[in-house]
């Protein structure tokens, strides 16, 4: 929600560019809703991967979001299993695709988790998963003009 406040704070006509892959039905109903709560004014893109192919020129745009973003380049759905990319090639990847798509001239607010405040994992995958995460979170603030973390619904200003 901050992050849609925010946006439109700076714009009346954002865009929300979803990146979740929808699994089920379940989540497309959970998808649904936020696009009607949302209202008409935002201009709502699904794009899992491919960020770039969308020009967003002088627009406002929230990104929702990078773990899930994230999640479709670690388990690659056009993969075979076994086939799947390792944390090296998903986030090289990842940041390549982060690149190109701000490089346009627009506002772009990233919405993220910090997955990396808890107990580690006994899994091995999430372990993986969660330095992936990490990394592409280290990656984003550091080309960011601001970062803001969320602490039970309070904004932080950490950069």
């Amino acid at each position: 929600m901050y992050a849609e406040q925010l946006a439109l704070s700076l714009s009346d006509y954002p865009i929300y560019m979803a990146t979740a892959h929808i699994w089920d039905e379940e989540f497309k109903e959970r998808v649904n809703r936020h696009r009607e709560r949302r209202g008409a004014n935002w201009t709502n893109i699904e794009e899992e991967k491919y960020l770039s192919r969308h020009y967003i020129y002088n627009k406002v745009c929230v990104i929702d979001c990078i773990t899930l973003w994230c999640t479709n380049f670690f388990y690659d759905k056009d993969r075979k299993v076994g086939e799947q990319p390792g944390v090296d090639e998903a986030l090289e990847a990842i940041e390549r695709e982060f690149d190109k798509f701000t490089a346009q001239e627009a506002t772009f607010i990233f919405v993220t988790n910090e997955i990396g405040s808890g107990s580690v994992s006994d899994n091995a995958i999430q372990r993986s998963f969660t330095d992936l995460e990490g990394w592409m979170n280290q990656y984003v603030a550091a080309k960011a003009d601001e970062v803001i973390l969320m602490v039970a619904g309070i904004p932080v200003k950490i950069k």
